[in-house]
């Protein structure tokens, strides 16, 4: 089996080759470039011949410790990020780190598996970075009709980034595009503007996009998430509209931060009641939570759509606004049926847990 080889090159530094070997080994075998040094000074050397994404730097070395080298790295190449490596979990060095511009931390000895993960949620964080980077330099000097286009292909470019995280999961692809269907076949039964529903159309599609920062094993946990875990998930409502802040407009950021919010109000920490929330926010919350309940989770089957119903209506006025679930149970099962079975699985055009023939 061929590994996808990555595009991303990675140095890990630390004193001991002990240390450095396992981790070299799992991220080539994981496709990326690894590149090692023993030092600080030859640290710089690798970064000074090459272009490197990331650098995992071991905390305590001899003559230059990583925590000394951090800012010089962050200094002279802005674009690399750093992962800091210890083997004392002291708070007031991890903070330190963090503040000086680490991203994140890893223990030693490594965990290979931890380590991946937090190698690959840095690197998509820098990939977000860059992209809203380039395209605020892109808009320097850009007339009004230019830069709407160049807003349209971020936002695209988003979302082609979100599809392809979600693809890589059989449990989570193709959830952003439904979504986004499902919301604009209950917008076709109300009166919304014609900028309404292209704001609906992209919040839908990047309403997930903050958990692009979110660890990907309590996503994918097979079993119940504890509170901390739960809490880590739900931070994707603050670190999505901080994502896409660069060029979406408040409508757009209000559904990405406020698709979890209850119709009720109920949530102590939920500062709106019903008639605060924006349409369209009310829309995507219902067309996230009907998506989330037809489809397989890595815990439980999917439920059927007459289920579901069920559910919504159980649900109404206190969880979904309740003219949306009327609207919802009241959309003919054929058409909701043409999305829950567009995703492809392992090769059949069928989707698992919903009934057939609805």
């Amino acid at each position: 089996m061929t590994t996808e080889k990555k595009n991303e090159t990675i140095l890990v530094v630390d004193d001991e080759e002990s240390i450095r070997r396992p981790l070299h080994r799992k991220l080539v075998k994981e496709g990326y470039g690894c590149l090692e040094a023993d030092s600080a000074p030859k640290a710089i050397e690798q970064l000074r011949a090459m272009p490197i994404e990331l650098v995992i730097l071991d905390i305590m070395m001899p003559r230059k410790s990583g925590l000394e080298l951090l800012p010089d790295i962050r200094e002279g190449f802005p674009d690399t990020s750093v992962i800091m490596a210890t083997a004392v979990n002291d708070p007031n060095v991890i903070i330190q780190c963090l503040k000086n511009g680490a991203q994140d931390y890893i223990m030693k000895p490594f965990h290979l598996d931890k380590a991946l993960r937090s190698v690959e949620t840095i690197l998509r964080k820098r990939h977000l970075e860059l992209m809203m980077r380039d395209y605020q330099a892109s808009l320097q000097g850009k007339v009004e009709e230019q830069a709407k286009q160049m807003r349209q292909l971020f936002l695209g470019a988003v979302e082609s980034l979100v599809s392809a995280l979600e693809a890589k999961d059989a449990y989570t692809a193709g959830h952003s595009r439904r979504v986004n269907e499902f919301s604009l076949i209950l917008s076709d039964h109300l009166a919304l503007t014609d900028e309404e529903k292209e704001d609906l159309r992209w919040g839908a599609l990047l309403h997930d996009v903050g958990k692009i920062a979110i660890d990907p094993t309590i996503q994918n946990k097979p079993g119940r998430l504890t509170k901390e875990e739960y809490d880590e998930i739900m931070t994707h409502t603050q670190v999505g509209p901080r994502i896409v802040k660069p060029v979406a407009n408040e409508n757009v950021m209000n559904i990405i931060k406020y698709h979890h919010t209850r119709y009720d109000g109920s949530v102590p920490s939920q500062n709106q009641i019903s008639s605060q929330i924006p349409i369209c926010v009310r829309i995507v919350t219902l067309a996230d939570a009907f998506d989330a309940m037809t489809s397989d989770r890595p815990y439980r089957r999917g439920c059927s759509i007459e289920d579901a119903f069920s559910e919504m209506k159980r649900c109404s006025g206190k969880q979904f606004d309740p003219e949306l679930v009327n609207i919802l149970i009241n959309i003919p099962p054929s058409e909701i049926g043409k999305v829950t079975n567009s995703i492809a699985i392992n090769g059949k055009t069928e989707k698992p847990g919903v009934s057939p023939g609805t």
